[in-house]
């Protein structure tokens, strides 16, 4: 697959592109039983919450040497339509994974992710440019009720606003400041729910402004994130980075793979 140049101005004016029904079901089936074997893992790589201790977030899946390695969500980070799509948007082939992730929200329990952009934390983390996206990958239909994703269009263009340390979730992380969050509100376009089916997509700029709200309804909702860097971004060296399994240093460039290779590689 291959972003339109259309898709690709869209991306640039409003930081994200929404791509529907980009895996088959097959392809969504295969991820979701990784998921459920890899939230059995007892590592720290798994964060948990809630009374019924299920994962708030699991991560790092993408890697051979992590416990929650997984062959599938190792291919998967290099197909064309996830990975050809961010070399696209970042305009260079030598990309490295900052780190994978999928964001688990319980049935009932599942908690909020406040308002905030990704690249809060990652300069933090010793990156010097936002050029880093990230693509995610529905796992089951996402709804507001469900706790979906929220974007406002256009607010990556602000750049990077000074995050503050949040610690009202299971996972705690730097969000952005609830005067900053209403001042772009008042001042840029209103958010837009991210709504969809299993095997939707989204590619989304790491200054986006972003949240999601609670999971109220009876069912699970999975979001698969792959986080791309130039590696010519890679971090600077920092005092007490943060884990491997946020912080990858493994700045090699991902190879990219035919597009068949989700099903084929991981049979």
């Amino acid at each position: 697959m291959a972003l339109t140049e259309k898709e690709i101005v869209c991306f640039d004016q409003d930081g994200y592109v929404i791509f529907r029904n980009l895996f088959s079901e097959k392809e969504v089936d295969l991820l979701r039983r990784e998921a459920a074997r890899i939230a059995d893992l007892e590592t720290e790589c798994v964060i948990r919450e809630g009374q019924t201790s299920k994962p708030k977030i699991m991560l790092r899946m993408h890697d051979e040497q992590s416990p929650t390695a997984s062959p599938a969500y190792i291919a998967a980070s290099r197909l064309p339509r996830i990975l050809g799509s961010a070399i696209q948007v970042l305009r260079t082939k030598n990309l490295y994974i900052h780190h994978s992730k999928i964001n688990m929200k319980s049935a009932i329990e599942g908690s909020v992710w406040p308002w905030h952009q990704d690249f809060g934390q990652w300069h933090l983390d010793g990156i010097t440019n936002p050029d880093l996206v990230t693509f995610m990958i529905m796992l089951d239909d996402a709804t507001e009720f469900s706790g979906c994703l929220y974007f406002q269009p256009g607010s990556h263009h602000l750049g990077r606003i000074e995050p503050q340390w949040d610690e009202t979730t299971a996972y705690k992380f730097y969000s952005t400041p609830t005067d900053a969050v209403k001042k772009s509100f008042e001042t840029g376009r209103q958010p837009i729910a991210v709504t969809g089916r299993a095997g939707d997509a989204v590619l989304f700029h790491c200054n986006l402004l972003h949240a999601s709200g609670q999971n109220l309804s009876a069912e699970d909702r999975r979001q698969v994130y792959f986080c791309y860097n130039k590696t010519a971004n890679r971090p600077q060296n920092i005092e007490e980075p943060r884990p491997e399994h946020v912080r990858s240093t493994n700045w090699n460039a991902v190879p990219l793979e035919e597009d068949s290779a989700l099903l084929v590689n991981s049979c």
